[in-house]
């Protein structure tokens, strides 16, 4: 069919296509080892007509097309590394195979996120030849490395490179529209003992008794409700102690990870500050229990030989359902013929980044179910894919009025 003119909802023609460039999109996987698939998006960007596709220094790749009026600049983005695959032999579909069957998609990234990253850059494109980049502002896409690792760390280079004004996060979202999300911390405890032979446990002090008496104060946290959030989390997620295995010793360290589900207005300090409390009441009752909190960090590789290094903390955000961004969205969705429901994200996300750090206004919209991530047989349906393609281009033409 042919492309309609804006002020109509926008249709994308021949979606066979989209889906035949969608099946190259599994020629790289996992966070580290992005560049095929960045190479493969700057190659697309340009064939379509972007005015430009580049690579930052840790490998995102990010597309522009300048419309010729001035406008407000809108950034899609979405993820291009997946988890791992550690269990392929009992996959239906192969992992990497980008088998149809059904009507469906399968294969890792599939919903998570290659299905939206195609649509994204396929929208943009169509949506620029079809107005012949007669559109007020700009329109950015970027493929961002690392999410798996690090949701929002690899986004701030975006950030300062696009200065987006508005940021649509491409993760599954059933084509409804997200407005906010819990945010994510891993709240490291360790407890300090002091060595022995276990045969004489009286000379030393054991560790691991100290982390259970932290742990025993730590599950008395009540977490806090936000009304659209819900409830925040605090789950341990493991524990090790040192030396391990211990061969007839008594531990000197423990080590546990809390996986900490955060609320908009919780920072750092809120964070560790309720976990302080738990380690001194703990202490209050067990006056030998020598114990400390922190944020986990880490370190990745990238593709480009660079590196990411970071805290393990991604705050939550919410934006208001009456803004700007949230009721053109819905206005072209609307148009498009798009039911879109207002709901939030169950998990984290790179909005961590574009909203929670940077305060840029921030909606979720992407193809496929949230529960089809991570999981054995991933499959994208065909015609989520091809919706979204419809949506995405509908909320650009509202948006560059």
């Amino acid at each position: 069919q042919p492309l309609k003119p804006p002020a109509q909802p926008v249709q994308i023609s021949q979606p066979n296509h989209c889906i035949a460039q969608y099946n190259q999109l599994f020629l790289q996987r996992f966070s580290g080892r992005e560049r095929q698939m960045a190479e493969l998006m700057k190659d697309k960007m340009l064939e379509l007509g972007f005015d430009e596709a580049v690579f930052d220094r840790l490998g995102n790749v990010i597309g522009t097309i300048h419309g010729k009026r001035p406008g407000k600049t809108i950034l899609m983005d979405g993820h291009i590394d997946t988890v791992d695959v550690i269990d392929e032999a009992q996959w239906t579909h192969g992992p990497f195979s980008g088998e149809i069957a059904d009507g469906k998609i399968y294969g890792r990234g599939a919903s998570d996120m290659k299905g939206s990253d195609c649509a994204m850059v396929m929208a943009a494109g169509r949506f620029a030849a079809q107005t012949k980049k007669d559109f007020a502002g700009t329109i950015c896409v970027s493929g961002t490395v690392h999410e798996e690792c690090f949701e929002g760390v690899a986004p701030r280079e975006v950030t300062k490179r696009v200065k987006p004004d508005f940021v649509i996060v491409g993760e599954a979202t059933s084509t409804s529209i997200k407005i906010g999300q819990r945010g994510r911390a891993e709240v490291v405890v360790e407890t300090e003992g002091v060595s022995c032979h276990s045969s004489n446990p009286e000379k030393g002090v054991n560790a691991v008794y100290g982390m259970m008496a932290v742990i025993e104060e730590i599950r008395k946290i009540v977490p806090n409700e936000h009304p659209l959030l819900g409830r925040g989390i605090l789950e341990l997620t493991d524990i090790v102690s040192a030396p391990y295995p211990g061969a007839s010793v008594v531990p000197a360290a423990c080590r546990a990870t809390f996986d900490r589900r955060t609320l908009v207005g919780e920072d750092e300090a809120v964070i560790l500050g309720q976990v302080e409390e738990a380690i001194a009441r703990a202490q209050e009752k067990h006056p030998e229990i020598k114990a400390r909190c922190y944020l986990a960090t880490g370190t990745e590789a990238c593709w480009t030989g660079d590196t990411i290094s970071a805290k393990r903390y991604f705050p939550a955000w919410v934006v208001d359902e009456n803004s700007e961004l949230v009721v053109k969205a819905r206005r072209g969705l609307e148009a498009a013929g798009i039911e879109a429901p207002l709901s939030h994200f169950s998990f984290c996300t790179n909005g961590s980044s574009f909203c929670g750090e940077a305060g840029i206004p921030t909606i979720g919209y992407g193809p496929s179910l949230e529960s089809l991530a991570h999981v054995r047989d991933e499959y994208i349906e065909i015609s989520q894919l091809t919706k979204a393609c419809r949506g995405f281009a509908s909320i650009l033409a509202e948006l560059t009025r």
